[in-house]
């Protein structure tokens, strides 16, 4: 018998990056009822951040888990949430949306100009 086992609808049959990008996806529709200028924002997952040059080092504490780039003409801002490191930082799929839902947030507040706990007042009380 060949072909997938499960059909594309049932959760086994996604991908680590697509469960991952779900996960995001729920973490911008909690804040998107309080803060509806999301939808002009873009959520981006990588797999892991580059290096912008040669120079720049991280140890193991200081790979970002998030990251943005501010609107610019033309172009929409962006909230990019780097999917290795945080499942490297989690063990299971609650811990994993929590620091999801918490890098969202502080990236969301970074290009809003806000402190995390006014994007989300429930942040850091996971």
């Amino acid at each position: 018998m060949r072909g997938p086992v499960a059909p594309p609808q049932v959760p086994l049959a996604a991908s680590r990056g697509e469960v991952f990008a779900d996960l995001v996806q729920d973490s911008v529709e909690r804040l998107e009822r309080r803060w509806p200028q999301l939808s002009d924002i873009d959520f981006v997952v990588l797999d892991v951040p580059r290096l912008e040059g040669p120079e720049e080092m991280w140890n193991d504490e200081a790979v970002p888990l998030g990251g943005t780039v501010p609107a610019s003409e033309g172009r929409r801002g962006r909230v990019v949430v780097y999917r290795r490191p945080v499942e490297i930082r989690t063990k299971g799929r609650d811990e994993r949306a929590a620091l999801v839902h918490e890098v969202v947030v502080e990236q969301v507040a970074e290009l809003l100009g806000l402190t995390p706990e006014t994007v989300d007042p429930r942040y850091g009380e996971d």
